[in-house]
């Protein structure tokens, strides 16, 4: 299987208040290799790679020092250093307090947004900056969703600019009392369209939206604010899903900019879930056990509303030692055709050498993994079983056979946080 994307796209935290960089990894490069030239054929029942199928590296970067050369034999798997960054962001500081927001959209497309709100959009691929209206209230630790536009393949105006929708929200929402129910800057959008029915020109503009209906219910007062677990467009992008701790789950359509709950469930991942149109699944991370990655249907989610969807199938692409404790929910990053780089960020402690003897050392320390998951054909007419796999199985239940989804795992690398060349935040 070929790589459908060249880059892995990184949000670097340089350790410089309000200060951030993007970094792109060449996954073609040897260096940064986490997929493999051809995908393994021979796969076990439970889809996982035979030992000696499965490439290992565990060669330390050359230029590390001695802790991170010692932490890369314990984690037996590559260490690699992050390329010079293509763009760096900066905030300016409003009284003695800075932040920015790095925000990942479609493409290699960069939503930035500061403390007071403001915001420019940058394309890696073209490398051109646009500025955007300030957002109404500036947000701390958003989520987005682009949404492109119905007329984007006709109109070339909006391809070169962009254009579309960004859906951005507040990581965790607040109450606001029912009369202010219409509109909240809790939840806004930029919008690239025209700004008046007579102008032939378009721009970004952002406008507030309404906020999902438990924000205005009383109910929900004493309980505020709920934090939004995981989202993901459906619907053939008509929809925004959200799912909020103790809320349930809500879609907003698009179009009406209406609400309407779907459930008191919520969906079975956390943070951003993916689409991949090839095997028509949604894939995240799994919200009752992070150390898997998982697939589900969302397509009827709509229609059978009193149904919470469940997983179709679940995968652990890294066999972590128990002295590894996850730092922050892991992301998934969808490459195009059911591959995927799963990055966890990790905290340990390794013995170092002191001056009264042997002392622990804290490390910090990220873990990209290439994964591949396909389809396959089960034939188990005999009771024994074996697998045939297919990256498109277009008729997969001839000949006694049922479709399985099988994870191929490729390789992993290790990048050491607080290092020189800073700490990955995000990656898309």
């Amino acid at each position: 299987m070929g790589l459908s994307r060249r880059f892995l796209n990184l949000i670097v935290d340089n350790r410089i208040p309000g200060a951030k960089s993007l970094r792109c990894i060449d996954l073609t490069l040897a260096r940064y290799k986490l997929f493999n030239t051809t995908t393994p054929a021979a796969l076990t029942l439970n889809g996982k790679i035979s030992e000696s199928e499965r490439p290992q590296d565990s060669t330390p970067w050359a230029g590390a020092d001695n802790n991170e050369k010692e932490a890369a034999a314990t984690l037996k798997i590559g260490t690699i250093q992050l390329p010079t960054p293509i763009m760096n962001f900066r905030s300016s500081a409003v009284y003695l307090s800075w932040y920015i927001n790095c925000i990942p959209l479609a493409g290699r497309k960069v939503l930035c947004t500061d403390q007071s709100g403001r915001a420019c959009l940058f394309d890696a691929d073209t490398r051109k900056v646009d500025t955007l209206p300030s957002l109404h209230k500036p947000k701390c630790l958003p989520y987005s969703i682009f949404i492109p536009s119905a007329d984007d393949k006709d109109d070339h105006d909006d391809n070169s600019n962009g254009g579309g929708s960004v859906y951005i929200m507040d990581t965790c929402l607040n109450h606001i009392p029912r009369d202010n129910i219409q509109l909240s800057s809790q939840f806004e959008a930029f919008v690239y369209r025209r700004s008046t029915l007579t102008s032939f020109t378009k721009s970004w503009q952002c406008q507030r939206l309404p906020p999902p209906p438990f924000v205005c219910d009383p109910k929900y007062k004493h309980a505020s604010p709920h934090k939004i677990t995981s989202y993901a467009v459906v619907d053939g992008s008509s929809h925004i899903c959200i799912s909020v701790d103790g809320a349930g789950t809500y879609c907003l359509d698009t179009v009406k900019h209406t609400w309407i709950q779907i459930g008191e469930w919520t969906l079975p991942f956390i943070g951003k879930v993916e689409y991949v149109p090839e095997l028509k699944l949604w894939f995240g991370i799994c919200a009752n056990d992070w150390k898997q990655f998982g697939a589900a249907d969302l397509s009827t989610i709509l229609s059978t509303m009193d149904s919470q969807p469940q997983l179709v199938g679940s995968w652990k692409e890294l066999e972590a030692p128990q002295e590894w404790t996850e730092m922050q929910h892991p992301h998934l990053v969808n490459l195009g055709s059911g591959r995927f780089c799963v990055a966890r960020f990790y905290h340990s402690w390794t013995p170092t050498a002191g001056l009264f003897g042997s002392d622990l050392g804290e490390l910090f320390f990220t873990v990209l993994t290439g994964t591949d998951v396909v389809q396959c054909v089960v034939h188990d007419g005999n009771g024994t079983g074996n697998a045939s796999c297919n990256d498109s199985c277009n008729n997969p239940y001839g000949s006694n056979g049922k479709v399985e989804l099988r994870m191929i795992k490729h390789n992993s690398k290790c990048h050491m946080s607080y290092g020189t060349d800073g700490n990955i935040k995000v990656l898309f």
